[in-house]
């Protein structure tokens, strides 16, 4: 027995020390050190929970950061799955969206992608509340791996990515005001024809 324990004790430390750490514990690493961040709606629960999420992990979240990360659309969709046999309980099926990008100076749009979450649940015509309630959790469940899911994306983005994309974003503008200019230039160097003139009857 004290060896069985002895060797749980050891396998402890070994995982510990290998930096093993179960789902959704311990501090996240960000290679970002400062950010701005947007939402349409500010005060929402998702971009507060995300704002505490960076500031606790040393990502000082600013409105003078040189990049932005905007949380464009957050959307939730319900749909009916499946009906029971007495047609008074139903599953549904709840699929939240969120759109997020990263903006630079002049407010150029750098990064853009989206995460997703899918649940299906069952709600019973018998236990509206029961229902309800199970319906709040289960969103709340969907905003936290929503926003994990959207920590794991942001943690892989650099300060130098996110430079060579607004180098390449700035170059990319440059070249097309150049072409724009160009093809004035050439459209007014073509001689203007003059107008018609009708013989005199």
């Amino acid at each position: 027995m004290v060896k069985r324990n002895l060797m749980v004790v050891g396998l402890a430390l070994l995982l510990s020390a290998c930096g093993f750490q179960l789902r959704g514990t311990g501090d996240a690493e960000f290679a970002l050190t400062e950010i701005d961040l947007q939402a349409r709606d500010s005060h929402g629960q998702t971009v507060q929970q995300l704002k505490d999420l960076l500031e606790s992990n040393d990502v000082h979240v600013h409105p003078g950061a040189r990049y932005s990360l905007n949380l464009a659309n957050e959307q939730t969709r319900q749909r009916t799955a499946s009906y029971t046999s007495s047609a008074r309980s139903a599953e549904y099926e709840l699929t939240t969206t969120l759109d997020y990008e990263f903006r630079g100076p002049q407010n150029t749009q750098l990064l853009r992608d989206r995460v997703e979450v899918q649940r299906v649940y069952v709600h019973d015509s018998n236990n509206l509340i029961g229902s309800s309630q199970e319906g709040d959790q289960l969103r709340q469940e969907m905003r936290r791996e929503l926003l994990q899911q959207l920590v794991m994306r942001v943690q892989r983005v650099s300060q130098a990515q996110l430079d060579a994309l607004q180098a390449t974003a700035e170059a990319k503008a440059r070249a097309e005001a150049e072409a724009l200019e160009a093809q004035q230039r050439m459209l007014d160097a073509q001689p203007q024809q003059s107008p018609v003139e009708l013989p005199n009857q």
